[in-house]
């Protein structure tokens, strides 16, 4: 949404000033910031969800600026204005590409309205949980200053939960091809401890939490995102190799030492939003029995 002197041209050839200008933002339009693999699927939620929605892809370059308009949305870069607000953000861009990510928040957060909703989607990683036992959305995290990884996602978070917005701790996000299997299915042998503990959730129920978080339009609240069913290393490369669907076998973990992880439980997030996972644990996703 650029001024109007200097409307933002987007690779399917529509100005991205005219598409969302003030006289036809919709009750419904979305922006996503970072429509990555997740952002991608809330897209195709979204329209789903509100037919004739118009859906805004925040980028940090033009390279997939032609898949995301072939996907129906309306890409542009970082750092562009926007003449208007809309009432529904979620942003979804990790911290690994910009040097201001709690910056990168406060910016994504000026740009809603203050109607539907905003949603930060962050990690469970600030949890100050590491001996695999279980962890709730009210569970302490880390103190500020202990850790620049946690820090970096405490700092975001507060700045989305001040400007009214909502986060969503997410735990590890796959699908078959994408995640922590897929890495250590490549490696093989990987120099890390069996027994610590993973919480997983498949990118599409991570899209339809989101989704369902946003209709609420809640404000300032901290929920999660895990499938309640948490898994050791060993136990989900296990699950890789029992399933036939990949063309490799996973040999081992040789680590013994490191930190232990957590049993993340998010039933309080479900009661309360009225959600369920489509994949209830990763083993029932790749077709075995729990």
């Amino acid at each position: 949404m650029a001024s109007s002197s200097s409307p933002i041209e987007t690779s399917s050839g529509s100005s991205l000033n005219a598409a969302t200008s003030s006289n036809v933002v919709g009750m419904n339009d979305l922006l996503i910031v970072g429509p990555g693999v997740l952002g991608r699927i809330i897209a195709k939620m979204w329209q789903q969800e509100f037919p004739g929605s118009k859906i805004l892809g925040q980028t940090m370059s033009t390279d997939h600026h032609s898949e995301l308009a072939e996907l129906g949305v309306v890409p542009f870069l970082k750092g562009s204005p926007l003449s208007d607000k809309v009432p529904y953000v979620i942003f979804c861009a990790p911290p690994s590409h910009t040097e201001d990510y709690p910056g990168d928040v406060r910016i994504a957060a000026s740009n809603w309205n203050g109607e539907g909703s905003f949603l930060f989607t962050s990690s469970t990683a600030p949890y100050d949980k590491y001996d695999n036992d279980w962890c709730y959305e009210d569970s302490p995290v880390v103190s500020l200053g202990r850790s620049p990884r946690t820090d970096v996602l405490l700092k975001a978070e507060n700045v989305a939960l001040e400007a009214g917005g909502c986060v969503l701790r997410l735990a590890g996000l796959y699908k078959e091809d994408r995640g922590a299997h897929t890495y250590w299915l490549a490696k093989g042998i990987v120099d890390a401890r069996p027994d610590h503990i993973l919480n997983l959730i498949h990118y599409e129920d991570a899209a339809s939490l989101s989704i369902a978080i946003m209709k609420k339009r809640l404000r300032s609240r901290i929920f999660v995102g895990c499938d309640n069913h948490p898994l050791s290393r060993q136990e989900v490369m296990d699950c890789g190799n029992r399933c036939g669907k990949f063309n490799k076998k996973f040999e081992a973990f040789i680590g013994t030492d490191g930190p232990l992880g957590k049993k993340m439980n998010n039933s309080k997030t479900r009661e309360e939003i009225g959600w369920e996972p489509k994949y209830p644990s990763f083993p029932a996703f790749l077709g075995l029995e729990d």
